[in-house]
């Protein structure tokens, strides 16, 4: 009777702990990434669900989305700089969060230089979710309806911040965003009109020294010539470094989904495109006096909006994991 019962127990438990392996799927011709790209989707389901959660903040009132919203390839797009607690303003752009695995370190200016403290800092920061990272567990432990989803991602239902970090980060290293117009294009599959390659083209010659294909990005801290905002007076990678070569030196943004992540630069000061090409040639950042006009700035948006994966910014795949809070809140009211 008792080998039974243990022989049942066990297979309950495999059960429960069914999992399917994530594996996302990216080009062959990116470059490889430095993290995993492999994932167990119950722990990505558990990190979904504490990114959407406000129970991480203070007040349970701001959560992970607040500023990384997926319908904006997980930007914001109503303020400039990012809002935090008791709607205290931060001091930056919360910038999208996608194809972060093909990062070594995170932030405007890498003063995160691991996913950990890139989880940990905005939930300890006073001014973003103005909570306490260790209080965590016993938090999540008090809301209940939690344990099942750490037991099918970890195999017992210990809450701990380690595991919590490592959901998380499972959860936003799946954020891949690899199926635009350009990259149809680039397997043969749709084909650009004129306008489309007369923007690559430009954007060829102009652009892609620091928004290197594939990633649109070299992933390095360069100045553009920002004159700095006196009220915020931010270093940028100086404030990291210490070094006086690094003032006003931040990353080099994706302009992968660049149509949904408005407003634009480490502050926000543009919220549009239109302002953003005024400022490059204005500042004479445009080689051998190139300008832009009307027509080059027509096709270079046409080329730009190719690099949008409406698939990922409008699914529903990665959004907020209603059935899953449907069923936490279940557990917790038995």
């Amino acid at each position: 009777m008792m080998k039974r019962t243990l022989l049942l127990m066990s297979v309950l438990f495999l059960a429960f702990r069914a999992s399917d392996t994530i594996h996302i799927k990216h080009p062959r011709h990116w470059p490889k990434p430095e993290h995993r790209t492999s994932f167990d989707s119950n722990t990505v389901l558990l990190g979904r669900m504490l990114f959407f959660d406000p129970v991480l903040s203070a007040n349970n009132m701001v959560s992970c989305a607040s500023c990384h919203s997926p319908y904006n390839s997980f930007a914001h797009t109503d303020h400039r700089l990012s809002h935090g607690i008791d709607d205290r303003i931060g001091t930056r752009n919360a910038p999208p969060l996608i194809n972060l695995a093909w990062r070594k370190d995170f932030m405007w200016d890498g003063f995160a230089g691991n996913i950990e403290q890139q989880i940990m800092f905005p939930v300890d920061h006073a001014d973003e979710m103005g909570s306490s990272f260790d209080s965590l567990p016993f938090k999540l432990s008090r809301t209940g309806g939690y344990e099942k989803f750490f037991l099918n991602a970890f195999g017992d239902e210990k809450i701990t911040n380690q595991r919590i970090v490592s959901a998380i980060s499972q959860f936003v290293f799946s954020l891949v965003s690899a199926n635009s117009k350009y990259d149809q294009m680039k397997r043969g599959e749709v084909h650009f009109t004129e306008k489309e390659w007369n923007g690559y083209r430009f954007f060829q010659q102009q652009c892609s020294g620091c928004h290197q294909e594939p990633l649109f990005t070299n992933n390095r801290f360069e100045s553009n010539n920002l004159p700095m905002d006196t009220a915020l007076r931010d270093l940028g990678r100086m404030r990291v470094t210490g070094n006086s070569s690094d003032s006003l030196r931040f990353r080099v943004p994706s302009l992968r989904n660049i149509e949904y992540t408005y407003p634009y630069m480490h502050d926000g000061r543009f919220m549009t495109l239109w302002q953003v090409m005024d400022h490059y040639e204005n500042s004479g950042m445009l080689d051998h006096g190139s300008q832009f006009v009307s027509e080059t700035r027509v096709d270079l948006m046409a080329f730009l909006l190719t690099l949008s994966d409406k698939e990922f910014v409008l699914g529903n795949k990665n959004g907020y994991p209603s059935q899953a809070f449907k069923e936490k809140s279940n557990a917790n009211k038995q």
